[in-house]
C-alpha cells in the first residue's frame, strides 16, 4: 500500500496535473491590448508589433542597444548621503531606498557609461525608471555632473536619456537644487563646443523637462513619449479648459517645434550614430577641388 501511495499516486498526478506557466511569458501591449509573448517583445525592443507602442525599455537593454556591440564601461559615481532630511512618511525614506536597490540592483536612479558608438567614443547618462520612477535626488544630479565632467575629459559627446517623474519629493530643496547643478554641468560641455544630445523617453516631466532634458543641441524623442512639465490633469484642473489631443505627446511638441526629431526605437542607434558623426566631424569629407573657371572679361573681374 505504501508503494502504491508514495510512488504510483504521485508518478499518475504529475502525469494529469496541469503544469503552472509563468506569469511573465507574455506581456499586454497597453496601446491596443493584444498579448505578446516575451521573446518576440524582447526581439522587437520592447515595441508592439500590432500598433507599434514603445514600451518601457530597462536601462540595461538601452546601453546595450545603443552602444557598439553592446560593449560599454560604467563609472562610480560619488557617494552621498542617503537620507539628508531625514524624511519620512509611511516608511522611511532610507527604508525605500534599500528596497528598491535591492529589488534594482542599482544605487539610484541614474547610470553613467562610456564606449563606442559608430566608432566614436560617447558618454551616456541614462535614467532608471524603476528606480523611484526614475526621480531626481542628489545621486542623479551627482551622476549627471560626472557624465559631463568626464565628456570633457575625453572631449566626447554627451547624451542624456532622462526618463523621470521629476524631482524626488523625500529630498525637498536639495532635490530641486538639482537643476540649476545639472544646467551648470551641460554648459560646460557646450562651452567645449561638444555635442549634447537629449534623448527623450517615457515618460520625462517635472523638474527634469524643467532643466537639462530641454537644453540639448538636438532634441529626439521616441514615439508617444510624455514630455512635460505638470501632468495633463493637474493643468486641466488649473485653466479649466480641455487640452488638445496628443498633448505633452512627442508628436504634438515636434509640431510645435520643441522636439527635433521622433524617431522609432529600432532607428534611433544608426540616427544617433548620423547625428554625432555630423556634429562632431567639422571637417569636409573630402578634399577641397578648385575647379578652372574659364575668364570672358578680365578687365571686369580686375574691378572686383
Amino acid at each position: 500500500m505504501n508503494w502504491l501511495t508514495n510512488y504510483v499516486r504521485p508518478k499518475l498526478q504529475a502525469l494529469v496535473r496541469p503544469k503552472e506557466v509563468p506569469d511573465n511569458l507574455w506581456h499586454k501591449c497597453p496601446g491596443c491590448g493584444h498579448m505578446i509573448f516575451h521573446r518576440d517583445l524582447e526581439k522587437a525592443l520592447n515595441v508592439c508589433g500590432h500598433c507599434g507602442h514603445h514600451m518601457r525599455l530597462s536601462v540595461k537593454k538601452r546601453l546595450e542597444m545603443l552602444f557598439d556591440e553592446g560593449r560599454y564601461t560604467r563609472i562610480e559615481l560619488p557617494k552621498i548621503a542617503d537620507d539628508p532630511l531625514k524624511f519620512r512618511d509611511q516608511k522611511r525614506y532610507s527604508d525605500r531606498l534599500k528596497e528598491t536597490r535591492a529589488k534594482t540592483g542599482e544605487h539610484d536612479a541614474i547610470v553613467v557609461a562610456h564606449g563606442k558608438m559608430g566608432g566614436l567614443g560617447v558618454v551616456i547618462a541614462a535614467f532608471n525608471f524603476d528606480f523611484q520612477g526614475g526621480s531626481m535626488g542628489v545621486a542623479v544630479g551627482e551622476g549627471i555632473v560626472a557624465a559631463a565632467e568626464l565628456a570633457v575629459l575625453q572631449d566626447a559627446p554627451l547624451i542624456v536619456i532622462p526618463a523621470s517623474g521629476g524631482a524626488r519629493m523625500q529630498e525637498g530643496i536639495l532635490s530641486l537644487m538639482q537643476m540649476a547643478r545639472t544646467t551648470v554641468a551641460v554648459d560646460k560641455v557646450k562651452e567645449k563646443r561638444l555635442p549634447y544630445i537629449v534623448l527623450l523617453t517615457d515618460p520625462t516631466t517635472g523638474g527634469v523637462s524643467a532643466s537639462f532634458a530641454m537644453l540639448g543641441d538636438i532634441a529626439i524623442s521616441e514615439p508617444g513619449a510624455v514630455i512635460g512639465f505638470a501632468g495633463a490633469r493637474v493643468i486641466e484642473n488649473t485653466i479649466r479648459e480641455k487640452l488638445p489631443e496628443g498633448f505633452q505627446r512627442a508628436e504634438y511638441l515636434l509640431d510645435k517645434g520643441m522636439v527635433d526629431m521622433v524617431v522609432p526605437r529600432r532607428d534611433l542607434r544608426a540616427t544617433l550614430v548620423r547625428v554625432l558623426s555630423l556634429l562632431k566631424n567639422r571637417a569636409p569629407a573630402g578634399d577641397l577641388v578648385t575647379l578652372p573657371v574659364e575668364i570672358d572679361n578680365p578687365e571686369a573681374l580686375a574691378r572686383m
